[in-house]
């Protein structure tokens, strides 16, 4: 299984950074996938913890796609690391194994700590637009613009129907992105 997650790490400095991830679940195991290469990476080998934060709070996905990456954040309660204050839970890791490979190393986690901050009410579907939406543009350099245009478009119908005002925002933040590439691709 795959959860859909906001990891926060750190250097050994304190520079905290958030990265929007699927983070894959395999019995105990969570299993970290960042590209080479990544601050996500650099950190994990660095400092060997993370925190997953999960949270329905679309903007953090699609502010970290757009520039967008200072949320307010606390102190993690059993390793060194950062809690987003936005987060409905958030679990504690420490990595117990790396597997190398040339683009994505496969970096293995085990829970330290896992704290419940607040209910989970469920997503709506603009919420699911949202983040379908901050996955494509993640891989705007490699899908062919026309897949994403049509896929955002069906994703923007679930928006129309269900977003709230932090949807919309997000959704605006996205779209901006996706203008800004299409505009150098025109030029």
């Amino acid at each position: 299984m795959i959860q859909e997650t906001l990891v926060t790490t750190q250097n050994k400095l304190g520079v905290m950074h958030i990265a929007p991830m699927g983070v894959h679940i395999e019995g105990d195991d969570f299993i970290i996938l960042p590209f080479k290469p990544s601050t996500t990476l650099e950190n994990l080998l660095e400092t060997k913890v993370a925190v997953l934060n999960y949270s329905d709070d679309v903007r953090i996905f699609a502010g970290c796609l757009t520039g967008r990456r200072d949320w307010p954040c606390a102190q993690a309660e059993k390793i060194d690391g950062r809690v987003l204050e936005c987060a409905l839970a958030h679990t504690e890791l420490e990595v117990v194994s790396l597997e190398d490979d040339s683009l994505r190393p496969r970096i293995v986690c085990k829970a330290i700590h896992s704290v419940n901050h607040a209910p989970f009410k469920g997503f709506n579907r603009a919420q699911h637009s949202v983040l379908e939406a901050a996955i494509l543009i993640s891989r705007i350099a490699w899908l062919p613009i026309e897949k994403i245009d049509a896929e955002i478009d069906y994703l923007h119908i679930a928006l129309e129907k269900t977003a709230g005002p932090i949807e919309w925002e997000a959704w605006e933040w996205l779209m901006a992105k996706m203008a800004e590439h299409k505009a150098g691709i025109s030029v």
